[in-house]
């Protein structure tokens, strides 16, 4: 499973996924800040990535409408706010277990929380 994380997420969780042997981006490391939900999600489908965010609600009402349309989606995984945002360690943790858990699994329409 590849990761894109979105902009409410510390590019430094990026670069410590990668270390943990996670394929992970940013939308900080690909200059996409200020994108549209709906096109951050676009472009993390159309590169095969699960978008990791925190933004529930937006995410919620996106894929049910990309399903709807039969748009391609790679999936979202939401980072609870019970996890710290300046804790990149614990946060790149649970993402990488979420990832080691899922392997190959197919992630298309996928909504969950790691």
């Amino acid at each position: 499973m590849k990761v894109c994380l979105d902009e409410d997420i510390s590019p430094d969780v990026a670069a410590i996924l990668r270390s943990m042997g996670v394929d992970a981006t940013s939308v900080h490391e690909a200059g996409r800040q200020g994108f549209s939900d709906r096109e951050q999600l676009e472009l993390a489908s159309a590169e095969g990535r699960v978008l990791v965010t925190r933004n529930r609600n937006d995410f919620i009402l996106l894929t049910q409408e990309f399903f709807a349309k039969g748009l391609p989606h790679a999936g979202v995984l939401i980072v609870p706010w019970t996890i710290p945002p300046d804790n990149f360690r614990l946060v790149a943790k649970r993402i990488a277990q979420y990832v080691k858990r899922a392997g190959d699994s197919p992630s298309e329409y996928l909504f969950d929380f790691v």
